[in-house]
């Protein structure tokens, strides 16, 4: 093959010349020496095989190469449109010489790529029972294409009631920065949604719900103290596929765990019309929180699609290789361990390709620095759904050079009831959202009977479920609130789901939410009712922080944010999802505390799965009751302390400390644990202290010895050892 035609993403710095016909006036390579014989035309246009190693649509020398791959079509054609037409300009079929065993792919020379758009019929056998449900009359969506058109406005008026994808040029100046490259241990994420964050007028940004609104966040970011975003589904959505209403209201997918394709950025998400550069204000996003020291995780969704079941539209995997891309019954019906509809199959090579390929394409396009794969488990289930030891996908994205150093965090279940909380296949390379940490500190922080000891290990790094040896030091992400269930204020503020207005008259949603409401269901003006539901969250807020293994925050959460009690938002594009910001002067107390405990387990690192051993016989981690070295075999003991001893890296000096919960609705009185000689214990955190004395240098009490602490009922307490008679260390401990 002649060289020239393949000199990639070759740019026309003075821009295509078009002839009003959907064509570029030029020869066949852009050189004038004409081509080797490969070339042919088909129906009218001037094509040549094409990159066969490169699925998707790229600019080459005067041309597009086209490439797409389906084991079970007879045929395939290209459908070219110019953009806003109904109809294509020009169907082209894949001739023989443009097919290499099941991969299609073809050069189409002179075509105006900016104003491009395109998409495929593909031929072959019509089976259902068979899986097999080709139909040549319907358009599909590249599954390699970088960009979708059809809705760029969210909840806007279509451009059209199909959807198409579009070339994007994908040249982007990252000027001078680089990956933050943080350690796991030393990662505080912050869970959000992209519109939701910014969506509210309170946000007062200039450009609410996109890319752009969040760039304008990042100081409060910063003053928060997160170091990593975990971005909700960024990928391609139609967030009104599903047309459903409740009292009159449009209900959406909203959350956008219904992808349509896993390449292109979700263009609504902008707040201007990229055309042909799609994804461009991502990467802008992506480049000022990098400069900013934050990494970004993206919420992946490869477990299933928006193609739903048998009821489903047909977008692009359904149309190129039904039986191929989902997990179907002998009887050709979907498999639903999502509980969408659809299960990608990822024992197939061809989808294992596609899932690794979008991976890789995330990491070097837009330089995310991690993934957090929705119910993961399913990505490790056989073709007849029973669960693999070795899961061949999640080992090869565990090995893949390119993904070598990104964070893997697996959603270690899913819908069907795989649960493997603990028993994720994971190589030391996949982190796991802890569930039996949510779980278990939900139960002993409401005071539930027969749940400190457990509660202990979950504080400690979950070391039962996650032996260092086995899976390293760094599986357990713990989080006690995320997007799906309750948030923070919630939590404490109601015992039942309120979820009338999802439209499925309070079905959905889980009913197993361990809340307790303190006394009141829902809103209070109850000022001991709502001190008491203040103290729970900031209990909830000191355990996480304080515990081995990486935090993860629920956005919101920080500043008292409600959904009213609604634990599955999914569809609720309002007040209840969006972020209120005047809840930051509201709850200023609440946002102060959290900020504050961020920023002082950032500054120790035995609160961050110290690696270095203290000097001093002290454990790394002990455990005690009420009295010192003692935790009772009891039902009824609702008290745990965990003592954490490490070195700091700073300066090698020991450095413990010391978290004490008290669960129990009585005051508990606390033998404390001997520290080694010339230290002495400092209050940083008595949740139960007066509001604006309940940490850092406005505790009341700020030195004790040896000896015993008296705890209120329903707080926590955390204490820092410090070098006795020396106010330098005393400051520097604050």
């Amino acid at each position: 093959m002649n060289n020239d035609a393949f000199s990639f993403l070759h740019k026309n710095e003075n821009g295509p010349l078009n002839d009003g016909n959907g064509r570029i006036n030029g020869d066949v390579n852009g050189n004038g020496n004409g081509d080797n014989g490969l070339v042919e035309y088909v129906n009218g246009f001037l094509i040549r095989p094409g990159l066969f190693h490169q699925n998707g649509a790229y600019v080459v020398s005067n041309g597009v190469s086209f490439t797409v791959t389906s084991i079970g079509a007879d045929r395939i054609e290209l459908a070219l449109f110019r953009r806003f037409e109904k109809e294509p300009f020009a169907l082209l079929p894949f001739p023989p010489s443009c097919r290499i065993g099941n991969v299609y792919s073809m050069i189409v020379f002179d075509i105006d790529y900016i104003d491009l758009e395109y998409c495929y019929r593909v031929y072959g056998p019509y089976e259902p029972e068979k899986g097999l449900i080709f139909d040549g009359s319907r358009y599909c969506l590249d599954p390699y294409g970088l960009a979708v058109t059809g809705q760029s406005e969210w909840c806007g008026k279509r451009e059209r009631d199909d959807y198409r994808s579009r070339i994007v040029w994908t040249n982007f100046d990252w000027r001078d920065t680089h990956l933050p490259e943080i350690r796991m241990e030393d990662l505080v994420i912050y869970e959000l949604h992209v519109r939701g964050f910014t969506r509210h007028a309170s946000s007062g940004v200039r450009y609410p719900g996109t890319f752009a609104g969040m760039i304008e966040k990042i100081p409060y970011l910063l003053d928060l103290g997160v170091n990593c975003v975990e971005l909700m589904p960024v990928f391609e959505f139609d967030e009104l596929l599903d047309e459903r209403y409740y009292q009159g209201e449009r209900l959406i997918d909203y959350w956008g765990y219904n992808p349509i394709s896993f390449f292109a950025p979700n263009t609504s998400y902008s707040s201007n019309k990229e055309h042909h550069q799609e994804g461009s204000e991502l990467k802008k996003l992506i480049r000022e929180l990098h400069r900013n020291g934050i990494e970004v995780i993206l919420d992946v969704v490869f477990n299933h699609t928006a193609e739903g079941d048998e009821k489903g539209p047909v977008l692009n995997l359904k149309g190129f290789d039904n039986n191929v891309y989902y997990m179907l019954t002998p009887d050709g019906k979907y498999q639903n361990f999502s509980g969408c509809g659809n299960t990608l199959n990822a024992n197939h090579p061809i989808v294992q390709q596609l899932i690794r390929d979008s991976l890789r394409y995330w990491v070097t396009e837009f330089r995310v620095d991690g993934f957090r794969f929705d119910l993961a488990s399913i990505l490790g289930r056989s073709e007849d759904g029973s669960p693999l030891n070795n899961p061949p996908l999640l080992k090869n994205i565990a090995y893949d050079p390119i993904l070598s150093h990104v964070k893997l965090i697996a959603e270690a279940w899913d819908a069907g009831g795989l649960y493997q909380v603990g028993s994720f296949p994971s190589w030391k390379r996949w982190s796991e959202w802890n569930g039996r940490y949510r779980d278990d500190l939900r139960r002993f922080l409401k005071g539930d009977a027969d749940t400190a000891r457990t509660a202990a290990v979950r504080i400690a790094g979950s070391h039962d479920i996650y032996h260092p040896d086995a899976r390293g030091n760094n599986a357990s992400i713990n989080f006690i609130t995320c997007h799906d269930g309750f948030t923070l204020h919630d939590l404490y503020a109601y015992n039942e789901k309120h979820n009338l207005a999802n439209g499925w008259d309070n079905t959905d949603g889980d009913n197993h939410n361990l809340s307790w409401n303190c006394g009141v269901e829902g809103e209070s003006e109850d000022p001991e009712i709502l001190a008491l539901r203040r103290r729970m969250a900031k209990n909830a807020l000191t355990v996480l922080l304080a515990s081995h293994g990486t935090p993860m925050l629920r956005a919101g959460d920080e500043m008292g944010k409600t959904q009213r009690g609604n634990n599955n938002a999914y569809c609720q594009d309002n007040e209840i999802s969006w972020l209120d910001w005047d809840d930051l002067r509201r709850n200023a107390d609440l946002y102060e505390f959290c900020r504050w405990m961020i920023h002082y387990r950032k500054s120790h690192p035995s609160l961050r799965n110290g690696q270095k051993a203290a000097h001093s016989d002290l454990p790394p981690v002990s455990y005690h009751g009420q009295k010192a070295w003692f935790v009772p075999d009891d039902p009824e003991n609702r008290f745990i302390g965990v003592l954490f001893s490490s070195r700091n890296a700073a300066d090698n000096d020991d450095e413990f400390h010391y978290l004490g919960a008290n669960a129990h609705w009585e005051a508990a009185c606390v033998e404390l644990p001997s520290l080694p000689d010339g230290f002495a214990y400092r209050i940083v955190v008595d949740t139960g202290a007066r509001v604006g004395t309940e940490y850092g240098e406005g505790v009341d009490q700020c030195v004790l010895a040896d000896g015993e602490l008296e705890l209120a009922p329903r707080s926590v307490v955390l204490l820092a050892a410090v070098r006795t008679g020396s106010p330098e260390n005393d400051e520097k401990s604050a």
